[in-house]
């Protein structure tokens, strides 16, 4: 029925005839309401109180922090805003380490052909220092430093501000000969601003992605085109620079108009080239004694380089207050450790970070210039960019080149793999390219009051770039997630990766995503959001040891997330496996856990690849007796190995008889493995199993016996006499103070694993290190055993007690990379003497009570 709009009365004058129909009902007009109570007027809900935000910058012009160091010379820097403790935290970082960031400002700046010349190998034309320089100009994180830096948070740009304010003011204050002698005086030790800040941090987020690409940037080019630099146009060579150089680099300087060859080899990047492993847990209420949370931390990173751990603890009272370690030049926040009430710790990730797309050149464009996108036109633009080259004392030249670019990132090119050619090409694209979060994420997981507040900084920020997260907190909840930056990609990328034959088979090939280009279903926008990031959450653990996110909880494994963070219902690494048998089956009597456990099962150094197949090893030897193996021509006796392996205890600690034979019996066993029993998806922590006694297993361990023998190592020798930490002296050259070394190896299933990394270790910074015997073992004959340089470094076990937090740690490496200083070998010469870890010191109590020294550092007095 069809109301007529006369009869439509407005809501207020229905409501209105309501209440006075109501009111009628009830007797009349005389009615004076005396029965009615006036109705009590409820108790008003409190009020949460905002809080107050952390206070950012110095508000009167003085940046002042107070510096405590306690022993093994870890610095408690107490301010009141971040401004000023990152101020201090700069200062005493500097102290430690000034060397490493000086190193890596020029090397992220693109100036280290500026003061280091063409080459790493002075003369050899392998162009890694051009490469490096062009290839962060191209991928332009300088640039989006300069252009971000006044956009980003106030919080970011306090601590950049005085974090670079500290360190300048750690180099204006001391005396050269009191600094680093790697480095000190030299003219690349120079005062830095936010600016070569943010340049560096933009550059460290890019390491497990497009920095692995600078060489494949420096050959890209369209066909027909050089990819060679040019001299600047204004260039001109007097006949006395002339003679400062070689005969022949003077003739090719004549010839080429360059004093220098340009010959670098270039091949198909590594993923994770420094190998960054880790070890983490999150032990909920489910799984302590106490029922408070409790974390293992245990990041394995190189001993040397760009990627050292440092220890140090900050408070800005009634807003801040957490202690742990963090790489180089995070700018005052903490990347591993804990506060009153979180306790956290990260791996290196399986994700996936950049994808690398095929481009379909346009046809009708013979420059080669020109790709297509849904079938329009897209532009590859050439990118002009120049450095300076040192090209004898005192002397440098401008070069210039040109890079290429598109809509998805820079253009690449490996010879033989990915080419660019008159119909096709290949440009990298980086979800980390630019990661602006990186200094707010930490600083709010630093400040988190409470799980749901640690769990926000993961909904807020995107910036642990290529980490999981374990966590725990004080009341006894576990957190776990894959955060780190993948690429969002769409549904059809999806599909299309998981479901096409030449696209899986090229992922398998390259070991890494390969996409069209053609298509913008193919693209992505940005990271996976935090709603589609692996995760879990309870109150029972979580763990990881460097696979992917699928099994961080035994009982619930993860499925059904972005193929890019890696794989599933796949078998495990070796360590993986211990860690879960450490939790499922290696709590107390009671099933939980004491700090004092987990710390044992830490440092335990046990071998799961020893675990299951020692004893049939055994009775394959001895049955081989001393009947000669024949290995690579020649006749091994392994009787003698066979008798020091039957006095190994199956540890890796340094009185441990015959370590190494087995040792080298896991790297020829890792190269064909005899397993007895296959994987099996259903039982992922015991399969593969069991050792097949057969002659491919007898030449294996005779081939271990002879690379031991080649070593020049006795066959009975302790691991102690065979693996060792030494230092280097500033100029590089062994310090020969060898200091005997517990630990164990990825390859024979270790937890707490060493390793040793011959190649570059990211910086310039003079070291020594052994090459191997060869690519199969990491024994070196020179140095007859192993020497470490890599492997567990900032190691904790955090315990919430009723008391507030509890901690033990170690720094492996100590806290200081300067030769002869007070703090540069002590917690080393610990671990040496007995794997432990030392006290934690938190409270002012602990801090007070343990004091070697104090600062007030004031910018008022620079």
């Amino acid at each position: 029925m069809k109301i007529p709009k006369n009869r439509i009365l407005p809501y207020r004058t229905l409501l209105a005839a309501s209440i006075a129909a109501t009111l009628l009902g009830c007797g009349g007009n005389d009615n004076n309401f005396d029965n009615v109570q006036t109705p009590t007027p409820p108790e008003p809900s409190p009020v949460e109180p905002t809080p107050t935000p952390v206070p950012a910058f110095d508000t009167d012009g003085v940046l002042t922090a107070d510096i405590t160091w306690t022993t093994y010379g870890v610095p408690h820097i107490k301010a009141d805003n971040l401004e000023s403790m990152a101020y201090g935290v700069g200062y005493a970082f500097a102290k430690d380490n000034l060397c490493v960031l000086a190193d890596q400002i020029i090397k992220y700046n693109s100036e280290r052909s500026k003061y280091f010349g063409p080459d790493n190998q002075a003369g050899s034309g392998d162009s890694e220092h051009l490469i490096n320089d062009f290839g962060f100009l191209t991928l332009g994180i300088r640039a989006l430093a300069e252009e971000n830096l006044a956009r980003m948070s106030a919080n970011s740009r306090a601590m950049f501000q005085g974090y670079t304010a500290g360190y300048n003011r750690y180099l204006a204050d001391t005396p050269v000969a009191d600094q680093d002698q790697s480095c000190a005086g030299q003219p690349w030790v120079t005062e830095i601003d936010s600016t070569d800040l943010l340049t560096y941090s933009l550059g460290v987020a890019l390491l497990p992605g497009a920095a692995n690409f600078l060489g494949p940037m420096f050959l890209a080019a369209p066909e027909g085109e050089s990819y060679l630099p040019t001299p600047a146009a204004n260039l001109n060579f007097a006949s006395q620079e002339i003679a400062a150089f070689p005969a022949a680099l003077a003739a090719n300087r004549q010839v080429n108009a360059m004093p220098f060859n340009i010959n670098p080899t270039i091949a198909l990047p590594e993923k994770n080239p420094q190998d960054m492993g880790s070890n983490g847990w999150g032990l909920g209420s489910d799984k302590t004694t106490n029922g408070m949370g409790m974390v293992l931390g245990n990041p394995h990173f190189p001993h040397t380089g760009n990627l050292r751990f440092w220890q140090f603890h900050t408070q800005i009272p009634g807003y801040l207050n957490v202690t742990g370690g963090s790489l180089t030049g995070l700018p005052g926040a903490v990347n591993i450790g804990f506060n009153e009430n979180v306790a956290w710790t990260h791996t290196f990730s399986t994700a996936e970070h950049f994808v690398v797309y095929q481009l379909t050149l346009d046809e009708d464009d013979d420059t080669g210039l020109t790709h297509r996108v849904d079938g329009s036109k897209r532009t590859i633009y050439e990118k002009p960019m120049q450095i300076e080259v040192a090209v004898a004392p005192g002397q440098t030249i401008m070069l210039n080149k040109t890079a290429y670019y598109t809509n998805y990132g820079p253009m690449i090119e490996v010879p033989g793999n990915f080419e660019w050619t008159d119909t096709n090409a290949f440009a990298i694209k980086d979800a980390n390219l630019p990661n602006l979060d990186v200094v707010d994420h930490w600083l709010a997981m630093n400040m988190a009051g409470s799980m749901d507040e640690f769990k926000q900084a993961f909904k807020d920020y995107d910036g642990v770039i290529f980490n999981n997260t374990m966590s725990a907190s004080a009341d006894g909840q576990v957190f776990y997630i894959d955060d780190s930056t993948v690429p969002n990609l769409t549904e059809t990328a999806i599909s299309e990766l998981t479901t096409n034959p030449v696209l899986v088979q090229t992922k398998i090939a390259a070991g890494f995503t390969v996409l069209p280009g053609f298509a913008s279903a193919f693209d992505f926008d940005g990271p996976v959001p935090y709603e589609e990031a692996p995760k879990y959450e309870g109150t029972d653990s979580v763990q990881n040891s460097n696979d992917s996110f699928w099994l961080t909880n035994l009982s619930s494994p993860i499925t059904g997330v972005s193929p890019l963070y890696g794989n599933v219902e796949n078998q495990q690494s070796l360590r993986s496996r211990l860690a879960q048998q450490f939790i499922e089956s290696e709590a107390g009597s009671d099933n939980t856990f004491t700090p004092d456990e987990v710390e044992t099962l830490l440092l335990n150094n046990r071998s799961m690849l020893a675990d299951m197949v020692l004893p049939s090893l055994l009775q394959a030897c001895t049955a081989q007796g001393s009947d000669p193996v024949t290995v690579n021509g020649e006749d091994v006796d392994i009787s003698a190995g066979c008798a020091a392996l039957a006095s190994w205890d199956g540890t890796m600690n340094k009185d441990s008889v015959g370590a190494h034979v087995f040792r080298e019996f896991a790297f020829q066993f890792d190269r064909d493995p005899q397993w007895e029993t296959p994987f099996s998806v259903d039982n992922p922590v015991t399969t593969p199993s069991g050792l097949l006694q057969n002659d491919t297993t007898i030449n294996q361990f005779a081939a271990a016996v002879q690379v031991v023998n080649q070593a020049g190592v006795a066959l009975d020798a302790t691991l102690g006499e065979v693996q060792f930490v030494e230092r280097s002296l500033p100029d590089g050259s062994a310090s020969g103070i060898k200091l005997p070394w517990a630990g164990a190896h990825n390859i024979e299933g270790g937890f707490n694993v060493f390793n040793i990394v011959p190649g570059n270790n990211g910086t310039l910074l003079p070291r020594h290190t052994y090459a191997p015997l060869n690519s199969n073992t990491i024994m070196s004959a020179e140095a007859e055993g192993y020497h470490i340089n890599y492997g567990s470094s900032w190691m904790m076990v955090i315990n919430f007690t009723e008391e507030g937090p509890q901690g033990r740690g170690l720094l492996s490496y100590s806290q200081s990379r300067g030769y002869g200083s007070e703090h540069s070998v002590d917690q080393t010469e610990l671990y040496s003497s007995q794997p432990t870890l030392r006290e934690l010191y938190f409270t002012d109590e602990e801090i007070s009570a343990n004091t070697i020294s104090t600062l007030t550092l004031s910018s008022e007095e620079n």
